[in-house]
């Protein structure tokens, strides 16, 4: 099983930028299907974006689509989200996660979360 960290998160304005990142342990990262997530604040969980182990194909969130990029480095065993024009509703704990299944995207190992604040 893949072990998670992410890294990244703060407190921005609206239309700024952040990246994300989430460092894995383990040697099967290589070869696992990614994905974060999100929690807003007294909400559930939620699907941003994912992406194959090659990284050849990504699937994102209707909310973030053109806004967010998810990308990986296997030989550095992390996986990215760059959020540009970022927007008050993206306030949310971010989460990555290995996938057991890529439709619907559904994570089976989690990493502890990263706090995302977008001022107005």
């Amino acid at each position: 099983q893949v072990q998670l960290v992410e890294s990244g998160g703060g407190l921005v304005q609206a239309g700024d930028s952040l990246r994300l990142s989430c460092a894995a342990s383990g040697r099967t990262f290589s070869f696992k299907n990614m994905g974060w997530f999100r929690q807003p604040p007294g909400k559930e969980r939620e699907f941003v974006a994912a992406i194959v182990w090659t990284g050849h194909t990504t699937n994102y969130a209707d909310s973030v689509q053109g806004r967010f990029t998810i990308s990986r480095d296997n030989n550095k065993s992390t996986l990215y989200l760059q959020m540009n024009s970022l927007k008050p509703e993206d306030t949310a704990v971010y989460y990555c996660a290995a996938l057991s299944r890529w439709i619907p995207p559904i994570g089976d190992s989690w990493g502890q979360g990263t706090q995302v604040t977008v001022s107005s």
